[in-house]
């Protein structure tokens, strides 16, 4: 039987509890349930386990670092998504709704909702595109550009908050890892996305 000792978080309301594995390596939930699927399945390789529910569980704990964060300043996620795109665009901080839909994942209905919710709330505005006479430019307002970059910081704070118990030789090691992982993912999804929307 393992004895207790190392940080497991389970829960994030400041109850923690402490596990330790047989070789002395901090052990999570993780690490009891591959033990039990390799008991009741020794015929399967659970291996993958091991990486994906913990991807999985730390994506969960980033989902609510992002909700405190954004709430702080009465943002949705989606208005962030959109808001933060507009702003990585450098100046004059505009983009098109096609740019939009290609960088946040969402059909083009979804962001000319999106973009009119925005609108009313002043965060962005709208003006005809130069280049084409039918279509319009999406700019970030000088409010909009205030409100993301005080949720950037807020956010950049949770995210150092999970990694903490990292180096930055660690933090660089599973960057990139999980580049490794992910870039030919996103490759193959982009072949796959239907012209004007999100991933099939």
């Amino acid at each position: 039987m393992a004895s207790s000792v190392s940080f497991d978080v389970k829960t994030l309301d400041g109850h923690y509890s402490w596990v330790m594995s047989a070789d002395h390596r901090p052990a999570d939930d993780v690490d009891e349930i591959v033990a039990a699927w390799r008991r009741e399945r020794p015929d399967l390789d659970v291996s993958p386990l091991e990486v994906l529910s913990r991807v999985s569980r730390l994506a969960r704990r980033l989902d609510l670092a992002r909700g405190s964060a954004f709430s702080e300043h009465l943002l949705d996620g989606w208005a962030f998504d959109v808001l933060s795109a507009l702003r990585r665009a450098g100046e004059p901080y505009e983009l098109s709704p096609g740019q939009l839909v290609q960088q946040t994942l969402v059909t083009s209905g979804t962001m000319t909702n999106r973009v009119d919710r925005l609108e009313r709330s002043g965060f962005v505005g709208r003006r005809p595109d130069p280049g084409d006479r039918r279509g319009v430019l999406v700019r970030l307002t000088p409010a909009g550009r205030d409100v993301v970059d005080s949720a950037m910081a807020d956010l950049i704070e949770q995210e150092k908050s999970l990694l903490s118990e990292l180096s930055a030789a660690d933090r660089a090691q599973l960057a990139g890892l999980l580049r490794r992982m992910l870039a030919p993912l996103e490759t193959r999804e982009t072949r796959e996305t239907p012209r004007g929307g999100a991933p099939a």
